[in-house]
């Protein structure tokens, strides 16, 4: 009984393996071919033959196309032109024959052009108004006034970078050690080892996932509700977004080290924690080093952008004279913007070299 419970137990593994795949590939090209349904009827029909500016949507129309979707699916699943199947492994390729000659590849460069038809149709690109002669006009009125920037202001435009840097460089201080934690907790090598831990990895992951999906635009409007408008609101925003990103990229970079070192301390008997500090942050330093400066880099271009919400800083500044549109002091505030953003970018790089 034993033997036949051993030689069982692979075949039944393989057996839901299988089953596993199949469900999911039949998933896959269910929603396929439903979007294919969905986007022809609204993209293809509505908006060419029928012409309409703005097709009317329901949720109805979704639940439809996934309907077809199935009964296309039925009959196709097991032919070549299942892009579920051919995901998942399910029949083996021709090696004779150029996998771009295959019928799933052909069915996939299919979705890409009407998903490219789509986007131009639903982005509503236009060539003609483009090239009107009215955008022409306007946009050669800014651009002659952004060629003549008016340099009275250019105190206050520095004295706004200046304080843009500075925002900039207190959001990534203050980041900085919430993401040096955050980012061990964050590392899966590090947190598999008990319940407890994947526990504690997910539920980071999981907020660290929905803090740095929210741009920190939107977490400037939040925080110019809360603390007001000005630079402290613009540097929360920042702060929050880097906590995030930096925690990220701090962890994968733990995730990829080196377990000689750990294995060697863990060895001697060493505390979990002396594991992580003899065996993991000597890997690290350097790396850790270079993603902060490039933070701190990217968190500067970004200072630019919240200040359009109230977020302080230069972009403020900006906004308040394009509102006025005055676009010769606009001009004096873009060069500004570029020449604060082309020093920093040159000084991170060559100091992301120098401790490489």
């Amino acid at each position: 009984m034993t033997t036949e419970a051993t030689l069982a137990a692979p075949k039944k593994g393989l057996e839901l393996g299988m089953m596993k795949n199949t469900l999911l590939a039949l998933l896959i090209d269910t929603f396929l071919w439903g979007y294919v349904a969905l986007v022809s009827y609204k993209i293809i029909y509505e908006k060419i033959i029928l012409a309409l500016r703005y097709p009317e949507f329901s949720w109805g129309q979704p639940v439809y196309a996934l309907v077809i979707g199935a009964i296309i699916t039925l009959p196709l699943f097991f032919t070549k032109c299942s892009i579920g199947r051919a995901t998942r492994g399910l029949y083996e390729l021709d090696e004779n024959k150029p996998i771009f000659k295959e019928a799933f590849t052909i069915f996939g460069v299919f979705i890409i052009l009407l998903t490219f038809v789509a986007g131009l149709l639903i982005s509503q690109v236009s060539v003609r108004e483009f090239l009107s002669d009215s955008g022409l006009a306007g946009a050669r009125r800014i651009f002659v006034s952004l060629f003549q920037p008016n340099l009275k202001i250019l105190d206050q435009a520095i004295f706004a970078a200046v304080e843009t840097i500075y925002m900039a460089f207190i959001a990534t201080a203050i980041a900085l050690p919430f993401a040096f934690i955050l980012g061990f907790f964050a590392a899966r090598n590090l947190m598999e080892g008990s319940r407890i831990g994947m526990m504690i990895y997910t539920v980071n992951r999981f907020f660290l996932n929905l803090t740095r999906s929210i741009e920190p635009l939107v977490w400037a409007i939040i925080f110019s509700v809360w603390v007001g408008i000005g630079p402290f609101a613009g540097m929360l925003a920042l702060m929050i977004h880097s906590i995030s990103s930096l925690a990220k990229l701090y962890s994968e970079q733990i995730e990829n080290i080196s377990n000689g070192p750990i294995e060697a301390i863990t060895a001697t008997g060493a505390h979990p924690i002396q594991v992580i500090w003899y065996g993991v942050v000597p890997q690290i330093v350097l790396p850790y080093l270079s993603f902060t400066i490039y933070r701190w880099d990217i968190n500067v271009r970004m200072a630019t952008v919240i200040g359009l919400v109230g977020g302080g800083g230069i972009g403020t500044m900006l906004m308040q004279y394009q509102g006025l549109a005055k676009w010769n002091e606009v001009g004096l505030l873009v060069i500004v913007i570029a020449s604060v953003v082309w020093i920093m970018d040159y000084g991170s790089s060559k100091i992301r070299a120098a401790i490489k």
